[in-house]
């Protein structure tokens, strides 16, 4: 991650974008830059956070129940066997005393309480989206548009399922010209890497934009 070295430096000072606040310094001196993966229900946040974590990645995940079924809706997903209920956590080491901490926030409505607590001084965020079910993703995007934190949108391209071209996806969730939008695979570490290079970029654009 190399190429994201010069853009994490502007992000370090005071000059934060808005809605973010400065790399805070951990016990031994360590500067610390935090993001969020976001997005709907089923989208592959724990997946995305487990393949591009350098450390063991700490889950919260509770088997998915018959009681919860009629609120947790598994349409394109019929797989899927648990949930994210509290936080996913990962770390990874951009060079020595620089550090990106990767928070994965649950999808489903009745958890949505967690994410003001999660997005607390945060750099920016990743939103998955899935284009089976596209709409999962609006409350993402309306949650970091509404809060000036900058996002870029991911779309995971699952197995079997039709690719739709980054315009179009722009176009279907109504986003800014400069929010980047980038088609992955989850489950790719080096897909991750570039989800997060481009993320850290576009918060550094945000930065220069605010200094004029």
């Amino acid at each position: 991650m190399a190429s994201a070295h010069s853009e994490t430096s502007a992000l370090t000072g005071t000059d934060a974008p808005t809605g973010t606040e400065p790399a805070r310094q951990g016990p031994w001196g360590n500067a610390a830059l935090k993001i969020l993966v976001a997005g709907g229900f089923g989208v592959g946040k724990t997946t995305l956070v487990g393949a591009v974590s350098e450390i063991r990645p700490l889950r919260t995940e509770e088997q998915l129940s018959e009681l919860g079924r009629p609120v947790d809706d598994t349409h394109g997903v019929e797989a899927k066997r648990t949930t994210t209920v509290a936080m996913d956590f990962g770390r990874i080491d951009l060079r020595p005393g620089l550090a990106l901490y990767l928070f994965g926030t649950p999808g489903q409505d009745r958890f949505w309480f967690v994410w003001d607590e999660l997005a607390r001084g945060s750099l920016g965020a990743v939103v998955l989206a899935d284009t089976r079910r596209l709409a999962d993703c609006f409350p993402s995007v309306d949650f970091f548009e509404r809060r000036g934190i900058p996002f870029v949108v991911a779309v995971n391209c699952f197995e079997g399922t039709e690719v739709h071209a980054p315009q179009d996806v722009r176009a279907a969730l109504d986003l800014d010209p400069q929010v980047p939008v980038l088609l992955c695979d989850a489950r790719s570490r080096e897909d991750g890497k570039e989800l997060l290079i481009r993320l850290v970029e576009h918060a550094a654009d945000r930065v220069r934009a605010a200094r004029g």
